[in-house]
């Protein structure tokens, strides 16, 4: 595994995010400490999946602040797969994670290649790295977002429900592998339903 400096705390204070007319965070003071597996718990409708688009800074902040973003970015795995016109395969899908580290036009180099191989055997994708990403079961789809975001390396990883719709077997790859990234000194945090993924966090943080 390669190994990743220590990242300072991130944190939020007195956010506010607003949904049309509904504000969704109201005034919310949280911070998210590197090297801990964080998991944001509550109802649908709390704001887990809001705090995590303005951690990843993909949604407007009415008032407040984020802080401690650090310079080599954060990974956001979501529920949706990335849009494209191509076909994506597994491998292709998980290597996308690789092209923030490197001007567009280059292609990927031998640690990139790595990297990407040693993502897909942590999250028991291997046998499927030439598979289409629309043949994918929910669960193997799921494993393959996570190691997309794994890929990349970030200093911040943000995880919105890693484990939904995987199985039990699933489910310990992927707690596994967020425990592992936190215990090289990143930011781990996600939004859970699961009692799994709940049980496996460090720190659980209910919203609403």
């Amino acid at each position: 595994m390669l190994t990743t400096a220590v990242t300072p705390a991130l944190g939020v204070t007195g956010l506010v995010v607003r949904r049309g007319d509904r504000t969704v965070l109201d005034r919310l003071d949280m911070t998210f400490p590197a090297g801990v597996v964080t998991a944001l718990t509550g109802p649908n409708g709390s704001g887990k999946s809001t705090l995590l688009d303005a951690l990843a800074g993909v949604v407007t902040v009415d008032d407040g602040v984020v802080s401690g973003l650090p310079s080599g970015g954060v990974a956001y795995v979501t529920q949706a797969v990335p849009p494209t016109a191509l076909p994506l395969t597994v491998r292709s899908t998980v290597a996308m994670g690789r092209w923030r580290a490197r001007a567009w036009w280059r292609p990927l180099g031998r640690t990139d290649h790595a990297v990407v191989d040693a993502q897909l055997e942590r999250m028991g994708i291997t046998d499927l790295a030439d598979r289409p990403l629309d043949e994918l079961s929910g669960g193997q789809r799921q494993r393959t977002l996570v190691a997309l975001g794994l890929a990349q390396r970030a200093p911040v990883l943000l995880v919105d429900e890693p484990t939904a719709g995987v199985d039990a077997a699933s489910a310990a790859l992927v707690t596994r592998a967020l425990a592992d990234e936190a215990a090289t000194g990143v930011v781990v945090v996600h939004a859970a339903h699961d009692p799994v993924a709940i049980a496996a966090a460090d720190r659980v943080v209910a919203l609403g």
